[in-house]
């Protein structure tokens, strides 16, 4: 008997169904998240004579460990978007009425009528994944950095505002270093010629003697003040905050490194590196994102697709228009967006295309991505052919007298 699998997963517990190739439910059941829950489900799934190579499993994620469980046991999983499982929902029933044990039934019927209208999981190599697990990772901590640095320039805003008169970036280890030895404005004024000097040595700033006069004269500018108690407070805020953000520092530093060693390490590196504009941190993320499976995509419009650049058309009787495409891979699209904007001064050929299209009326951000998805096009055709990126054989095109590129 054909069975479709569906697994509405949560964090304590997963809700499984089973549905024959007629419709009906043949199996529920709710099973924990961990080893035994998986045992049971792959108990479940042989009691009604379903196999691993002939039973799909339909799940809103791609990033859990029972997916990963199942993709290791063999098991064919189709991740399906949260919003189209709603949509699914509601063409069985219009009240609104929405439970687990009845969306785990929706996503394995999902897969009994559509399956063919879906992707399955990707077959990422271990090495891509733990690529794309650096990435990912780099990425967010260094958006939790900027977050944090913006806590700590609000807070001496609200009672050291000296402090950003002379340290207007307060991720340089400079400013982190004098602010760290004076965190509040008596601090600040205390500081003499000789210890701002020795904190900027520290720093690896050498002896600069118009920076040290500067910070001198910021810090000892007078200026309003909130009441002692308030701001003993706040200094010691600040001091947590310098502490947090030299620690997060470190850490994207460590990340940084590895997850260049990793990258350098894989198969694709190189084809990826021999592409303009795309440096290790870069070409790893576009890694990370595309993954090597080398079935993912079966042609570049399904590549510019999945990163967003390749617009939409609205068409609806006599209306029509083109708008950029909202639902697709955001990380890879940044991605894209920052390479494009490499290649302008890497790529006579890119610069080119994005000229004429400035020319033709797009904005910067709408001609950064339709370059970005002339660039994917040929990105596409160098990693299926295992080919480095030829800039010639990419502008095919090109005027005969380009404007030269900026070294």
């Amino acid at each position: 008997m054909k069975l479709t699998c569906g697994v509405d997963w949560a964090e304590a517990h997963h809700d499984i169904a089973l549905i024959d190739e007629g419709g009906a439910v043949v199996a529920r059941s709710r099973i924990d998240s961990g080893a035994a829950g998986f045992n049971c489900l792959l108990s479940l799934i042989g009691e009604h004579g379903g196999s691993v190579e002939d039973t799909p499993v339909a799940i809103e994620t791609d990033k859990n460990l029972l997916v990963v469980a199942l993709v290791e046991a063999g098991f064919t999983v189709y991740p399906i978007n949260p919003r189209a499982v709603a949509r699914y929902r509601e063409r069985h029933s219009q009240s609104g009425g929405k439970s687990d044990p009845g969306d785990a039934a929706v996503l394995a019927h999902i897969l009994r009528t559509d399956r063919h209208m879906h992707r399955q999981m990707p077959a990422v190599s271990e090495h891509g994944r733990a690529v794309k697990a650096l990435a990912r990772q780099h990425q967010e901590a260094i958006w939790a950095l900027h977050q944090t640095v913006s806590r700590l320039r609000s807070v001496l805003l609200e009672f050291y505002p000296q402090a950003l008169q002379a340290f207007p970036n307060l991720k340089h280890k400079a400013a982190l270093s004098v602010l760290a030895a004076a965190p509040a404005p008596a601090a600040g004024q205390r500081l003499t010629r000789r210890r701002v000097i020795s904190l900027l040595q520290r720093a690896g700033r050498g002896n600069h003697p118009e920076l040290v006069e500067q910070i001198l004269t910021d810090l000892h500018t007078p200026a309003l003040r909130q009441p002692p108690r308030v701001e003993a407070a706040l200094g010691h805020t600040v001091s947590g905050l310098i502490a947090i953000v030299i620690a997060m520092a470190r850490a994207v530093e460590d990340l940084e490194a590895e997850l260049t060693r990793q990258f350098e390490l894989h198969p694709q590196a190189q084809i990826l590196r021999s592409t303009p504009g795309l440096g290790p941190i870069l070409a790893a993320r576009v890694l990370a994102e595309i993954g090597d499976d080398p079935a993912r995509f079966n042609d570049a419009n399904s590549l510019r697709a999945f990163a967003g650049t390749a617009p939409v058309t609205i068409a609806s009787g006599r209306s029509r228009y083109v708008k950029a495409r909202k639902v697709r891979n955001k990380r890879l699209g940044d991605a894209c967006h920052w390479w494009a904007f490499s290649m302008l001064t890497k790529s006579s050929g890119a610069r080119e295309h994005y000229d004429k299209r400035r020319a033709a009326g797009d904005r910067h951000n709408a001609a950064l991505r339709n370059l970005a998805n002339k660039l994917l096009g040929r990105l596409w055709w160098c990693l299926a052919n295992n080919a480095p990126w030829d800039d010639a054989a990419a502008w095919p095109h090109r005027a005969e007298h380009p404007h030269p590129v900026a070294a």
